[in-house]
């Protein structure tokens, strides 16, 4: 009988006791495919050395500090990687500044509060409003649950969480209809995002959140060709940061390092986690343009969403390990 509140309580589940590549293994020996990585996060399979190393490495050094009063060096030399690759978007005139969470829920959310205090400390106030997609997946806790939209896991806490509007999804699979190409559907959905930001107010929208190819609500979706560039644009017509959760897609997933490469457009906000260190230790990060770091940097100077555990040096040694190794091993 066991004493943890399972994901789920009727069936019993069998003991992983070590891994190996693909692998995992059971307290009995039993070998088990690891086909999905987990929920999409081993993609460097079980007991990489090099992986391992960098953890052991940075327990015999440091394994804890507060980041209220110290950083440490895989914070910044992982922070400077990430800064490296990020492409952001147009409110960017110099690197991104990364912003690390301990997952994906607690990462989107990050982001969300930044768009918010950005505009508050920008003198914009009343910009408050997220517009998101049906059948979209941002995270489990209550906020990234109602930016979201999977029904499943809302229908108990929807009433507790923030009102958030909703567009369709780009799903040209389901939805495009018989006499349209792929690029008029795309801008067709891409326009309601126009549409419901006329609705809510054009001055009191703050972001729009998608995720670059769909994961785990509708499947693994990409978007049709120009869907994003229109996206973009209205978001930049109307002042709109646009944030994009690549908790899953990203990482190297779609054959560049972020999916919205392959899209031709940057975001202001992008999301991370998951690949991020492989299932090696918990991680996430928000790149953020750096217009957005400095009109609070020279503002209040204080960044409100703060976490204990977050840059944690630990996670940072395995997510800084992990990217070297998608980036030398091609």
């Amino acid at each position: 009988m066991t004493s943890i509140f399972h994901r789920q309580t009727v069936h019993p589940m069998p003991e992983a006791a070590g891994g190996e590549g693909v692998w995992l293994i059971d307290r009995d020996g039993k070998r088990y495919l690891d086909a999905s990585g987990g929920a999409a996060v081993s993609c460097l399979g079980h007991r990489d050395p090099d992986i391992m190393r960098a953890i052991k490495d940075q327990l015999a050094a440091l394994e804890y500090a507060h980041t209220s009063f110290f950083t440490s060096r895989p914070a910044e030399e992982l922070a400077d990687w990430l800064s490296g690759h990020a492409p952001m978007g147009s409110k960017s005139d110099g690197p991104a500044k990364v912003c690390f969470a301990n997952g994906g829920s607690e990462a989107v959310e990050i982001a969300v509060k930044l768009a918010r205090q950005y505009f508050v400390e920008k003198g914009e106030p009343a910009r408050r409003h997220v517009i998101a997609r049906r059948q979209s997946y941002h995270g489990n806790t209550l906020a990234t649950l109602a930016i979201g939209d999977n029904v499943a896991r809302k229908r108990v806490y929807g009433p507790m969480g923030p009102e958030v509007a909703h567009i369709s999804p780009c799903y040209a699979y389901r939805r495009r209809g018989e006499d349209e190409s792929e690029t008029v559907y795309g801008l067709r959905v891409a326009d309601e995002l126009e549409a419901a930001i006329q609705a809510l107010g054009p001055e009191s929208v703050m972001a729009f959140v998608a995720e670059t190819v769909s994961g785990a609500t509708i499947g693994a979706v990409p978007p049709v060709p120009g869907y994003f560039a229109r996206i973009r644009e209205i978001c930049d017509r109307h002042g709109i940061l646009l944030i994009l959760d690549e908790v899953m897609c990203g990482m190297g997933r779609t054959g560049t390092l972020h999916a919205c490469e392959q899209e031709g457009i940057a975001p202001d906000l992008l999301v991370v986690a998951k690949g991020l260190a492989a299932g090696y230790m918990p991680i996430g990060a928000v790149m953020a343009a750096e217009a957005i770091f400095r009109t609070i940097a020279e503002g209040s100077g204080t960044l409100l969403q703060a976490h204990t555990f977050m840059g944690h040096p630990v996670a940072c040694a395995a997510g800084l390990a992990v990217v070297r190794a998608i980036e030398q091993r091609g």
